[in-house]
């Protein structure tokens, strides 16, 4: 599952990113020589039986996935009859250059928007927007929030508030608005009124420390009760006698809350010390029980906790969400519009030393966030493709050598100056930006590595 939703990821994304090179071309007069999928040897080809004036393009599916281009008439790759030379790349105005060059990642940002709205209109069931308990002392559990509680509208403003239709809706809001303060009509649990809270403002710095904005105010997750569900065998949980669908509600005389406050209770019992003996009180189909549980100490990667070898919550709550189609549209473009911005300022954090290079994922990364989303269904796995059709669009605006936005650089230079930059400077920037590029390769692969735990 996670190849084949991988290699159609790629496929999908590659051949729009192409066509949009290609399709452009076309239009502006410009021969296409081949337009190939992938890179190196080709294992499938074929031409148009009805191509476009002046065009006998070979079409090719190659061997190496990675990838794809356009080859183009240029008299600078090679010698050009006489009679073709006015349908020669290098031959067409400046405009015509620039938009053949950036169509291909606007074809990616199209795509996107279109893959949202198909996400919007075909509409999925998400979790619920109740939230767990936040972080003990977080700015979450200072202003008020706790655990139950069920977000019903935000704004940056008390008197411009928006309905909130799902805790995935919820968290990418809050994303957005990391440098300000923020505004929820909350409905706690168990009680029919709402009332209004406030999140202040994040210090500067707080969401690249925290990981995003989304943690750095304390929020955890969806809440789900305190439940176990299957107990290890030989574990702490089956030694202690603990059974599935036990509900756990204290643990040495406090309160737990919900399924993510005893996650915590439990990694916290051996974050310090040897974990002791916990006194447990459990509901066991309507009576009331009291185990004694020792968790166990382990290492997660440098840091240690207690674990007790049982699935710990159950489902949260989903409800659906879909949308009509010019509500669905009109979602659509602010999401990716929300994409293209986070992605950007993502880019300058990395850029900048505000955010760690460890955020940088590579192909391995996208291979399991591929099968993980399909399995999830249709929804999750076009709002994945749009996700990553707008890093590669944004990706290759970049100005680097090698990339979309490298070249649109070199037109931008001979905008400003009349001619385009020598021979000698073009050669020096590709062999620079080659480099760049191999080095982010391999520095996300190995991120890519130690994420999945293929490292010691």
């Amino acid at each position: 599952m996670t190849v084949l939703a991988f290699l159609l990821a790629l496929g999908v994304l590659i051949t729009v990113h192409e066509w949009g090179h290609y399709r452009v071309a076309v239009a502006c007069g410009v021969k296409v020589l081949t337009f190939s999928i992938g890179f190196g040897k080709p294992f499938l080809r074929w031409k148009s039986r009805s191509p476009h004036a002046g065009q006998d393009t070979e079409f090719c599916i190659s061997l190496i996935p990675l990838g794809g281009y356009v080859k183009m008439l240029d008299e600078q790759a090679g010698e050009v009859s006489p009679q073709d030379a006015p349908m020669a790349f290098n031959r067409q105005p400046l405009w015509a250059r620039a938009a053949i060059v950036s169509a291909g990642p606007v074809a990616n940002l199209l795509l996107a928007m279109c893959l949202y709205a198909a996400t919007f209109w075909v509409g999925q069931y998400e979790t619920k927007a109740t939230l767990a308990a936040p972080v003990a002392g977080s700015m979450a559990e200072v202003a008020g929030f706790r655990s139950g509680d069920t977000v019903l509208s935000v704004g940056s403003s008390a008197e411009d508030l928006q309905e909130v239709a799902s805790l995935d809706a919820l968290r990418w809001w809050l994303l957005q608005q990391d440098a300000s303060p923020v505004y929820l009509e909350v409905q706690p649990q168990g009680k029919q009124s709402s009332r209004m809270m406030s999140l202040p403002a994040l210090a500067p710095g707080a969401e690249s420390k925290d990981g995003n904005a989304w943690q750095a105010w304390g929020f955890t997750g969806a809440w789900s009760r305190a439940v176990l569900g299957e107990v290890q065998l030989g574990r702490p949980s089956d030694v202690a006698g603990l059974k599935r669908g036990d509900e756990v509600l204290r643990i040495d005389g406090q309160a737990v809350s919900d399924a993510s406050a005893l996650r915590a209770a439990v990694r916290a019992s051996g974050q310090h010390q040897a974990p002791v003996m916990q006194a447990w009180l459990v509901s066991r189909e309507g009576r009331l029980i009291f185990i004694d549980v020792t968790p166990e100490r382990v290492a997660d990667g440098s840091q240690l906790m207690g674990r007790i070898g049982a699935q710990v919550g159950e489902p949260p709550t989903k409800v659906w969400v879909q949308y009509g189609v010019f509500d669905g549209l009109g979602q659509a473009a602010t999401k990716t519009w929300e994409v293209i911005v986070m992605t950007l300022d993502m880019l300058w954090r990395l850029l900048s030393g505000n955010a760690s290079l460890d955020n940088l994922s590579g192909p391995l990364t996208m291979a399991d966030y591929a099968g993980r989303s399909a399995s999830l269904g249709l929804g999750a796995y076009l709002s994945y493709l749009a996700l990553v059709s707008v890093g590669l669009g944004v990706f290759n605006l970049l100005p680097l050598p090698m990339l979309d936005g490298g070249h649109l650089l070199y037109y931008l230079y001979e905008f400003c100056t009349g001619h385009p930059p020598s021979p000698a400077w073009l050669d020096a920037l590709q062999r620079a930006g080659l480099a760049i590029l191999v080095a982010l390769m391999v520095f996300s692969l190995f991120n890519d590595v130690v994420r999945l735990g293929w490292l010691p």
